[in-house]
């Protein structure tokens, strides 16, 4: 659904490299995963649940589009703000405590699953009147060093 948000910004990325806005493809979208501890929930918002009152967030950013065509390739679409929480997309928000990999595990798990399988797979999603052929590149960079020292 952050794609077809993106609708009127992909349609104008093609007109803006003057290429016909008929092309289907493929475009490879360039997403950043985040995944970071936000602290003690408890301090922020007042009061707590009865789990440990830590929260987590995973949450990805279309970072940049390009699309292939016949003189090879061109950006359509690329974030301005890329740190913003304006055009961060939360995925997952978990209350737990960053050091209980279990938890951790079993929540993300079919996040990681459902992104290994969108690596190998094309998308196809009908953008102005016509099926276009969407790919992903996923970039960790966000990735909460406490957290990933931890998992690792």
């Amino acid at each position: 659904s952050a794609l077809m948000d993106m609708e009127e910004d992909i349609l104008e990325g093609l007109k803006t490299q003057d290429l016909d806005d008929y092309l289907k493809g493929p475009f490879t979208v360039v997403i950043k995963e985040s995944c970071d501890g936000m602290g003690d929930v408890s301090e922020k918002h007042g009061c707590g649940p009865a789990v440990p009152e830590k929260a987590v967030r995973f949450s990805f950013t279309v970072m940049s589009i390009t699309v292939t065509h016949d003189n090879g390739n061109s950006k359509v679409f690329e974030e301005n703000k890329p740190n913003s929480e304006l055009c961060c997309k939360p995925l997952c928000l978990m209350l737990a405590d960053e050091s209980d990999h279990e938890t951790l595990t079993a929540i993300l798990s079919p996040l990681v699953t459902e992104r290994e399988a969108m690596k190998n797979s094309a998308l196809i999603l009908d953008m102005g009147g016509i099926p276009r052929m969407f790919k992903f590149v996923f970039r960790g960079t966000g990735y909460d060093e406490k957290l990933v020292r931890e998992i690792e």
